[in-house]
């Protein structure tokens, strides 16, 4: 009973700060500068790690696969499309929001939770600014903007790592047979499918690590745990989303 009611009071406070957050902003031209800001700091400094992430995966999944189809009645081709169906449908969306989770998410907390513990949100709400609108809109906001672009560059660059490996294989797997792999069935639907899944989930992680950001109370250590609290709950949150939209979008 205790842990529904902590359950439904988090639910409540959550809802009222995206209330308070999704509003329109009072100066525009203060919001694009911290939106331009944000896309860069949230999304831009991920770029990096979402490439190199999916290169290695994209080479791996397809070294893998080769490896089990050993089968002379299994053609060769199959390696490079379900290389491509697995890094389209779910790898470049749903694990790649895992790992931003935990590089975004704790990002987002720490910063908002750091000016909670320093006063500096009750400095904004005293001279009269929305502190949550202020604050969390342009962080929820340029991470949706932006994830479209990691998750193109993902899919790309584990394709990428697909086809590396198809080069150095030792498995009897060719480039030629993992290309026509590739174009083999091809559903463009799944690129769209992928990307509406990622924007979804930028506003989980962003909403859901601005809220323990903005509501850390004490000092340094609650700082910290809210920083984990939010990468724990934006993952399972994920995970959950990524359930709902997969029945919705693709049965």
């Amino acid at each position: 009973r205790k842990v529904m009611n902590k359950a439904l009071h988090s639910m409540g406070e959550y809802t009222m700060l995206m209330m308070k957050s999704i509003t329109v902003p009072d100066r525009w031209s203060m919001f694009f500068k911290q939106l331009i800001k944000e896309i860069y700091k949230l999304g831009v400094d991920s770029l990096w790690i979402v490439i190199i992430i999916s290169i290695f995966i994209g080479t791996v999944i397809a070294i893998q696969i080769s490896l089990n189809i050993s089968s002379p009645l299994i053609p060769k081709f199959t390696i490079g499309y379900t290389t491509r169906e697995i890094i389209l449908l779910e790898f470049s969306s749903s694990i790649m929001a895992l790992i931003l989770a935990g590089k975004v998410g704790s990002n987002i907390a720490s910063e908002i939770g750091t000016m909670r513990v320093t006063e500096q949100i009750d400095a904004m709400e005293i001279m009269g600014v929305n502190s949550a609108n202020f604050l969390i809109l342009p962080k929820m906001v340029g991470l949706m903007i932006f994830i479209p672009v990691l998750v193109i560059f993902s899919m790309f660059t584990g394709i990428c790592g697909g086809i590396f490996a198809s080069y150095n294989s030792t498995t009897g797997m060719t480039p030629a047979s993992f290309e026509y792999g590739l174009q083999f069935y091809f559903t463009e639907f799944y690129i769209w499918y992928s990307i509406i899944k990622s924007v979804v989930y930028a506003f989980i992680i962003s909403s859901i690590a601005s809220y323990f950001g903005y509501n850390v109370k004490g000092g340094a250590l609650e700082v910290g745990k809210a920083s984990t609290n939010a990468v724990v709950m934006s993952s399972i949150m994920i995970l959950l989303a990524d359930v709902i939209l997969t029945q919705l979008m693709l049965t």
